[in-house]
């Protein structure tokens, strides 16, 4: 069935249908007032499509999680006065019609922005399907860019081969002239992949759907692609502020997807912080979380946001302005900002737009753009509410004609209402005068879904670099971290007796400090299916935390301050860990960067549910470590060696006097603060991988030089499983066996001479392939999932049964389909018989999560000194990265 629509003449029938604007307090200027001058000499560039359709005849659904979704049926226009009487040019279709071709094929457009001096336009385009061609062999997102004055068209990639290497999308002119997008290039990340051994190719991002779109820079002749972001996931829609940071929505999604919020940077990547949203995702009554994309500045430097469900078929939604400056959440202020109470989102433009409701009264805005003139107004794209008249006005068989109508109070209220389709025009919304003014007439089936104005507007100032800038480590490709106190959780100092107790060694030794150490965890990235094709089954019980490979291990010093070098470019997080190198801290679930020679300061740590300001240094609560009272003295009952500078941590005079240390492979201790002239040193000790006696994992070359490209990668068949086999027997001096202390020679199914038993604590450690799955070693399944518990029964070994009772401890009998019970041979009932349930010892949430595990290794246990402590260390970190089966997914059998 054919539906046709039939809508008023928007224009000229407004007044006279009782047409509303987008809110009842706003005017809409009617067709014959006089155009405002200042207005209409202002060109503006705007982005119309169709409105999509799929082959079902349904409204295409739009993915905020596929930058690269193609959407055909766009096109960029321009016209030279803003007046809904000038002509729009079609500036795009001239890429692609040829000689023989009447008109442009159907291609795609979006990410518009304008330069400075309002001359040019920036967009990404994307050409036609290729008919036949695999996905691989379609065309990919590429940069154009329009220069008006000269009326030229160009891709800034000439190259076909380099253009279609990667997706590029949502460009932006940076200050210096070169641009900023987004893209799947990953190229540095790809440069590094080869420098570890891997081949070069683009990760996935953290659902494993899609190459991760992240930032990179570009010359404006095409030259010199530099990647500046390194999420696993998204990073989207960058923005330049008037102050040169840039403004970018990234989707976090390590260890579970956590939606699309704003995060910060300079241009370079430095300074990597969240700016606003992380825990303003679902708001109060709306059923959908919703995600903060497409932002603008205004010139009060306030951010206009779109605010978008991953999924929606519509156009359209509601924008609103959001204080950054003043809050880090919907309604969290930043500690900068105290007794700031209210939200932090208000609406850009009128107060009736309701994206909680199947249908908005004040309908939906598809784009704005405020002008940069000093007038405060604004550029946007409005579909008025429309709904179908509930009565069907003609029928001829094939085809249903229903009379589109404005909303009203009345029609909003029918239970059976119909939305319409959306009917965008583009407007100007005058704040001073309360008014809006047509620009461009709504056209049914068509829509205005991007719009800038080609209007000179300030530069943005160079952002300011980070704070801390060393050129020993911008030499050695790495830059630094400094926590001031893993104590200080958001502000609050968790310390059992204060910060001041904790950090003297006289009061508080080092083996009653909780925090002793930093585990840095590197992502590693996944490729897709073309590059290698494994199995889920090489992550092993767990997907959530992907695969991970450890950088290395820095000291916690007694103040809970740490510093310490780390890769440069790169995505890292970091776990804070107990003397057995144990984490003791929430996973870090968010990725932190560094550039080289960048030294990042940060307070303290945080928890998920904790929504204190957190991760913007200038939001938070200032630091509980004060650093150093005096200048050119020690600490209280330090080592008089160790002097301090006024305001230091503990991290920082250690490493301006011994060096900045990069992380290692071992975790090792020496209580250098301890003054020895008052009291003894905590003892030193460290658990090193070259005491091993099973495979290390570390590559040989790294065993003798740790630095920036080492990784511990940690395979559980290959450095996990020969834990268990080594032999741990000890004989006297005629040979003969005292102890047989080997894993395998209990915890198997098999004794020494062959003869089946049960293996200890029903826990099987053997190399033997899993006959659950043929992917995974019986000793992982054992350790890892719930098993049925088994018993010995002449020579063989069965899973056990027991009767079950009910709730009165009675037996439970067999019953057929009408509760009847079933009888024997013998005419008795047959008593009802379960498997009795072996819960895991190993938990993928880490060693302090699986004592299953480490009770019997535990002092005065059964097992003690069973494994070294080096041992034991390799098994903690394996936990606590997620306990992979794999953490190389090159490194998984291939199929």
């Amino acid at each position: 069935m054919k539906i046709a629509l039939f809508s008023p003449l928007f224009l000229c029938c407004l007044a006279a249908l009782g047409l509303s604007a987008c809110n009842s307090d706003v005017s809409i200027e009617p067709s014959t007032q006089a155009p405002d001058p200042v207005v209409v000499d202002i060109p503006i560039a705007f982005i119309k499509r169709s409105l999509p359709i799929d082959e079902n005849n349904q409204a295409v659904e739009f993915d905020l999680r596929e930058p690269s979704q193609f959407v055909p049926g766009a096109a960029l226009y321009i016209k030279a006065r803003a007046s809904a009487t000038e002509t729009e040019i079609n500036i795009t279709d001239q890429a692609f019609i040829t000689e023989d071709a009447s008109e442009a094929p159907l291609y795609d457009v979006k990410d518009l922005e304008a330069s400075y001096d309002g001359n040019r336009l920036l967009f990404s385009m994307r050409a036609p399907e290729i008919e036949g061609a695999n996905d691989d062999e379609q065309p990919t997102w590429n940069i154009w860019e329009y220069n008006r004055t000269t009326d030229e068209l160009r891709r800034i990639i000439s190259s076909d081969i380099v253009a279609e290497a990667g997706q590029d999308t949502a460009p932006v002119y940076l200050p210096d002239g070169r641009i900023l997008f987004s893209s799947t290039r990953q190229r540095t990340n790809q440069a590094i992949l080869l420098d570890e051994g891997k081949p070069q190719y683009s990760g996935l991002e953290e659902s494993l759907r899609r190459p991760a779109s992240v930032l990179h820079v570009i010359n404006s002749d095409g030259s010199e692609i530099e990647q500046v972001s390194f999420n696993q996931s998204h990073d989207l829609d960058p923005l330049v502020l008037q102050n040169g940071k840039i403004l970018f929505s990234r989707w976090d999604q390590m260890g579970g997807d956590k939606g699309i919020h704003l995060y910060q940077m300079n241009p370079d990547g430095s300074d990597l912080e969240i700016i606003y949203g992380r825990h303003s995702h679902n708001q109060e009554g709306i059923d959908q979380s919703l995600h903060f994309v497409q932002s603008k500045e205004t010139p009060n430097n306030k951010i206009l946001l779109s605010l978008l469900p991953y999924q929606q078929s519509r156009l359209g939604t509601d924008i609103v302005e959001v204080d950054i400056t003043n809050y880090i959440d919907i309604q969290t202020p930043s500690a900068a900002s105290p007794g700031i109470n209210g939200n932090a989102q208000q609406s850009a433009l009128f107060d009736n737009v309701q994206i909680n409701t199947e249908i908005s009264p004040g309908g939906y805005f598809a784009a704005v753009y405020p002008l940069w003139d000093g007038s405060g107004r604004q550029l946007f794209s409005w579909s008025q509410c429309r709904v179908f008249d509930p009565e069907q006005v003609i029928e001829d068989g094939s085809t249903i004609a229903r009379k589109i109508l404005p909303c009203n109070d009345e029609l909003l209220a029918l239970d059976t209402i119909e939305m319409a389709p959306e009917l965008y025009g583009l407007w100007i919304y005058n704040p001073d005068e309360n008014t809006q003014s047509l620009v461009s007439i709504p056209t049914e089936g068509m829509a205005y879904t991007e719009v800038v104005a080609m209007e000179s507007r300030p530069s943005p100032a160079n952002a300011q670099q980070a704070v801390e800038f060393d050129t020993e480590l911008a030499d050695n490709n790495t830059g630094a971290l400094h926590i001031r106190s893993v104590y200080d959780m958001a502000g609050l100092d968790t310390t059992p007796n204060g910060l001041a107790v904790m950090a003297d060694p006289a009061q508080t030794s080092a083996d009653n400090r909780p925090a002793r150490f930093i585990r840095i965890i590197k992502g590693v990235s996944i490729p897709d299916d073309d590059t290698l094709d494994f199995d889920n089954d090489a992550y092993g019980r767990s997907r959530n935390q992907l695969m991970r490979e450890i950088v290395g291990y820095a000291t916690v010093e007694p103040d809970g301050s740490a510093k310490f070098q780390v890769p440069a470019n790169v995505p890292i997080a970091l776990s804070i860990l107990d003397k057995d190198g144990k984490r003791i801290s929430q996973r870090h679930q968010n990725w932190l960067q560094v550039t080289s020679g960048e030294v990042k300061t940060c307070n303290g740590c945080h928890q998920s549910n904790n929504q204190a300001p957190h991760g913007r240094l200038a939001a938070e609560t200032p630091s509980i470590n004060l650093g150093a009272a005096v200048n050119g003295l020690p600490f209280p009952n330090t080592n008089p060696d160790l002097f301090a500078d006024a305001g230091e941590t503990m991290a920082q005079t250690k490493s301006r006097i011994n060096g900045l240390a990069y992380p290692q492979a071992d975790i090792q201790f020496s209580d250098i603060w301890v003054d020895s002239a008052e009291q003894d040193a905590s003892a030193d000790f460290s658990y090193a991988y070259q005491d091993m006696q099973t495979p290390l994992p570390i590559s040989a070359s790294c065993a003798q030089n740790w630095h920036n490209l080492c990784r511990i990668t940690i395979n559980y068949p290959v450095h996990i499983q020969p834990i268990f086999e080594l032999s741990r027997q000890v004989f006297d001096d005629m040979e003969l066996l005292l102890e047989d202390h080997t894993c395998i020679s209990c915890h198997s199914p098999a004794d020494m001479d062959g003869m089946t038993q049960i293996p200890a604590a029903q826990l099987d450690l053997t190399i033997t392939v899993s006959t659950d799955n043929a992917d995974l070693l019986t000793s992982y399944r054992e350790l890892l999932f719930t098993d049925n518990e088994q018993e010995l029964i002449e020579g063989v070994l069965i899973d056990k049964l027991v009767e079950v009772l009910d709730g009165n401890g009675d037996p439970v009998y067999e019953t057929d389909e009408e509760g009847e019970l079933i009888l024997d041979a013998n005419e008795m009932p047959i008593p009802v018989f379960t498997t009795v349930r072996v819960n895991n010892t190993v938990s993928t949430n880490g060693a302090r999560s699986s004592s299953r595990f480490f009770a019997p290794f535990a002092a005065n246990a059964s097992h003690q000194n069973w494994l070294s402590p080096v041992e034991l260390k390799l098994l903690a970190e394996w936990m606590d990265i997620g306990a992979q089966n794999y953490n190389n997914p090159f490194d998984f059998p291939a199929n």
